[in-house]
């Protein structure tokens, strides 16, 4: 276990600890819900959850209620399970269950939690989503499979998929064309949104993405169309700009999740200027772990380095840190160190 001292604490330096209730508050206040059901009024900080693994690959209880508990401390304001990066397509569907219940019974409806289902078949997609339900999801979370290569293809797979789970559970469509290869576009989307009012969250990971998003504000307000949420992913790259263009908020994944948090607080208390220092201040580490291939390795070891993870196992195949990786990223821990010593 490294022992760099900016790891240590449970709150990141140079981040203020939440006050005022606790992160039952914040999701009181920052994710709305009808029931324990998400709606289009979600907003804040969706932390997408690493899977913890043992050494020899097998599941790590231990380690995930730890992991959901760190969450919570950090203040998010909800929990998004079974993400591209939380290696969901590695998992058995028991093994998908058993993430799922422990972690629905841990959390007991203090935050709202989201289950991604996709699945290549409309079947164990929708048994998935059935389980997750029943347990206490709040949402789930689809992206459209590789492979649909026409607009009318992607929208036509969009109703099937919410005939198959139900009209009545609330849908984060996620637009990810980098790992999909699916492209929607606004038009599309609209289209969706007008059509599906159980899509409440599209999870904005298009890159170039900045004007798609500034498109989709603007013509939901020309249109007078119903206002869903947007949550943004890619590792939080360009999180304070998004926020500026009309996100609600994050559904991603950072090994420093707290930071993910004062962010959005600093955006929404009208402090601009002092969110974008703070982000500024971790832009060098974000970006590290967003190196493809072997971002979740990263954000993995530091979250090992900070006492959550036992291990920071990906299961196979899966990317290991060499001893050139681990020089770069004590470099990058210590100058993020000096950054926040020196005041932000």
């Amino acid at each position: 276990m490294h022992s760099n001292p900016a790891l240590r604490a449970a709150r990141t330096p140079g981040l203020r600890p939440r006050s005022g209730g606790g992160p039952m508050a914040a999701a009181d206040e920052d994710a709305v819900m009808a029931g324990h059901l998400l709606d289009e009024s979600a907003k804040g900080v969706f932390i997408i959850a690493a899977t913890p693994f043992a050494e020899n690959g097998t599941l790590d209880l231990k380690s995930l209620e730890r992991l959901i508990g760190f969450y919570i401390d950090a203040g998010v304001h909800g929990i998004t399970l079974l993400g591209v990066m939380g290696e969901a397509p590695k998992l058995t569907y028991d093994e998908a269950r058993l993430v799922i219940r422990a972690t629905l019974q841990q959390v007991a409806g203090e935050v709202p939690v989201v289950v991604g289902v996709s699945s290549p078949g409309l079947a164990t997609l929708a048994a998935l989503t059935g389980d997750a339900m029943s347990a206490g999801a709040a949402a789930v979370m689809v992206a459209p499979p590789a492979g649909l290569a026409t607009d009318e293809q992607t929208e036509g797979y969009v109703h099937q998929l919410c005939q198959a789970i139900g009209a009545d559970v609330p849908l984060v469509l996620q637009d990810y064309p980098q790992a999909t290869g699916v492209h929607l576009s606004v038009a599309v989307i609209n289209r969706l949104i007008d059509d599906l009012p159980q899509i409440r969250i599209l999870k904005h990971e298009d890159c170039p993405g900045l004007g798609k998003l500034s498109r989709l504000r603007a013509s939901a307000l020309r249109d007078r169309r119903r206002r869903i949420a947007i949550l943004i992913g890619n590792g939080a790259l360009y999180y304070p700009l998004e926020l500026a263009r009309g996100a609600d908020g994050a559904m991603t994944g950072f090994a420093y999740p707290e930071l993910l948090v004062e962010v959005y607080d600093r955006f929404r208390a009208g402090r601009e200027d002092d969110a974008h220092d703070l982000y500024d201040a971790y832009l060098p580490l974000i970006r590290y772990e967003q190196q493809p291939g072997i971002g979740l390795a990263i954000r993995k070891e530091i979250l090992h380095r900070r006492g959550i993870l036992a291990s920071p196992t990906l299961r196979p195949p899966g990317a290991r840190l060499d001893a050139a990786d681990h020089a770069e990223l004590d470099r990058l821990l210590a100058r993020l160190e000096r950054r926040v010593a020196a005041g932000l």
